[in-house]
């Protein structure tokens, strides 16, 4: 059940985003740059839910790798947030000024 949350709040930020896009009319480039992250994190959410419901088959007692790979996969999600992130305020940094008024 956790994940599907996981996926509602990227799914939140994704579409904040998007406003974001709109309301400061980013360049096409830097829109496509943007929208190939939401989709990649989007995906790659999906990804995680479906080896956790995977890996939950085999429960730990089977074997000893279901929380490692658990813990990768929820690594790789964060790693590629993070990176998103850091390039979305890359991208959208220098539109917030002037539609501040700054």
């Amino acid at each position: 059940m956790s994940r599907e949350n996981n996926f509602r709040v990227h799914l939140a930020i994704a579409l904040l985003v998007v406003g974001a896009m709109i309301w400061l009319k980013v360049n096409r480039l830097e829109a496509a740059i943007l929208l190939l992250l939401i989709s990649t994190i989007l995906t790659l959410e999906l990804v995680n839910t479906v080896v956790e419901r995977f890996v939950d088959l085999l429960e730990p007692r089977v074997h000893t790798y279901v929380g490692l790979i658990k813990d990768l996969m929820a690594a790789a999600v964060l790693i590629t947030s993070l990176a998103a992130a850091v390039i979305g305020l890359l991208i959208l940094w220098p539109y917030l000024f002037p539609a501040l008024g700054h």
